[in-house]
């Protein structure tokens, strides 16, 4: 089933120059970006992209970290395009994520993890709409 899903490459994906790898690897794995866009992100919006995490002792920390520099988010499609792309970045701690995943190639941490993909079709559509 072809589906769209939301990608945010974040500050520490553009600091270490990532965006045109990361880009690289998912048409690589036969996805398309069909929209992109370079910003920095205020304080409500980044609440809002991750308000599923409000209350819990990490959301702090991961909206400072989106605040941090520049992102890139991208409406990414194709064939099972949400649970292809979770698959694409790997595990959220880098240190469990596959070798070859986004993560598993380029994290440094649990915050600092490079990118962000919806983890359903629901949270797509919802983080797609703050964007685009």
């Amino acid at each position: 089933m072809n589906e769209r899903t939301f990608v945010m490459i974040k500050p520490d994906g553009v600091r270490k120059r990532l965006i045109d790898e990361i880009i690289s690897r998912i048409e690589r794995a036969g996805l398309s970006v069909v929209a992109k866009r370079r910003l920095i992100l205020d304080r409500g919006l980044a609440e809002r992209l991750y308000s599923v995490h409000q209350g819990k002792p990490f959301f702090e920390r991961l909206v400072d970290h989106v605040l941090s520099g520049e992102v890139v988010v991208m409406i990414v499609e194709g064939e099972q395009a949400v649970s292809r792309m979770r698959e694409l970045i790997g595990a959220t701690d880098p240190a469990k994520a596959a070798k070859g995943t986004i993560r598993g190639d380029f994290a440094t941490s649990v915050t600092e993890n490079i990118i962000h993909a919806a983890d359903s079709l629901e949270s797509a559509r919802r983080e797609i709409s703050l964007f685009f």
